[in-house]
């Protein structure tokens, strides 16, 4: 808003004075980007799965257990203060229950020890959703072609434990049902695990720029259908609020806007109406965006990359996940130097 009081004009007023220099550039910044606003997204596999580049995003790959953990020392390295990790899962270890969701040995929870055995001071963001893990592609129990929310929400509160148990420090139910924030923070407390923080995917659309991850963790062909009835209608405002104050009150710590530059306004307006810790979500297509236009020669991903990540922070975001977090810190450092 521009305030009516605001003195002076042209000629007295020149506000090209302060862009005039990067040091008065630097002074007058209204946000500012570190690597502590970034947490590090990165795709687990199996050590015999495919460890090639992952399809529409240059750049990426997904990492096996001991990669992860090189990934991890790097990201604390560079300042970077959290990961959130994202299982690729076989056709073989899927069915319709989502059984290996509930596997204490699965692959995130096989990681998180690994990590924090190696790098324990790095927090850990565990996704809490059924998707990766059925042969329907699908975020709950599916039964004659509809998501059974209550059906699902128990199985969420299995999955949150095995990854507490793993040593995840935040719980991030990214899967959309109604109720599953207050049933996690209740099992999650039952079993003891009253410190562990509950990241929500309060306000997520059903977008179309999470393509390119269905293909990193072996979802694309799978889904059945679309996810629509569960996750928001790109075109609506007010429900993501309320939906943020639903979570807030059933114990929700921090909540998070997903995606990301698409949906700046709702980033803005969670964090001016709640004024609560606000993650937004860089997701796969955003990053597909910008790497495949600059290979293009559009423009050089460095600058437009920290332009990016600028403007979340500019929108109101307190923390970003994104793909090239890690490149994004090393960035920062460069132009310190």
């Amino acid at each position: 808003m521009i305030r009516s009081s605001f003195p002076g004009r042209h000629p007295a007023t020149r506000p090209r004075r302060l862009r005039s220099a990067g040091w008065i550039r630097a002074i007058t910044a209204e946000s500012r980007l570190i690597p502590a606003d970034l947490i590090q997204a990165m795709i687990l596999r199996e050590d015999d799965a495919e460890a090639g580049p992952v399809p529409a995003m240059p750049g990426i790959r997904r990492h096996s257990v001991d990669e992860a953990v090189e990934a991890a020392r790097r990201a604390r390295d560079l300042g970077l203060p959290a990961l959130a990790l994202f299982p690729h899962t076989s056709q073989e270890q899927r069915d319709a229950g989502a059984s290996a969701a509930f596997d204490p040995d699965n692959l995130m929870a096989r990681a998180a020890r690994a990590i924090k055995a190696a790098v324990p001071g790095i927090g850990l963001i565990g996704d809490v959703a059924l998707d990766p893990y059925t042969d329907h592609g699908h975020d709950g129990v599916l039964a004659g072609g509809e998501i059974l929310n209550d059906e699902t929400v128990p199985l969420l509160c299995r999955q949150a434990l095995v990854l507490a148990e793993a040593g995840f420090d935040v719980l991030a139910p990214s899967d959309m049902m109604d109720g599953r924030v207050g049933a996690i923070r209740g099992a999650l407390d039952a079993e003891g695990f009253t410190d562990r923080m509950i990241l929500s995917y309060a306000v997520k659309y059903a977008s179309r720029f999470y393509g390119p991850y269905r293909d990193a963790i072996g979802s694309r062909g799978v889904l059945q259908g679309d996810k629509r009835t569960y996750q928001m209608d790109p075109a609506n405002a007010e429900e993501g609020l309320r939906e943020v104050a639903l979570d807030l009150a059933e114990g929700a710590d921090m909540v998070m806007v997903k995606p990301g530059l698409p949906y700046l306004d709702m980033v803005t307006r969670v964090k001016q109406a709640f004024g609560v810790p606000t993650v937004a979500f860089q997701v796969s297509g955003e990053y597909a965006m910008l790497a495949q236009a600059a290979e293009a020669g559009a423009f050089d991903f460095q600058a437009a990359g920290l332009e990016a990540l600028a403007c979340f922070r500019r929108a109101g975001a307190d923390a970003v996940i994104s793909y090239y977090a890690d490149r994004a810190a090393q960035w920062l450092a460069e132009e310190r130097r």
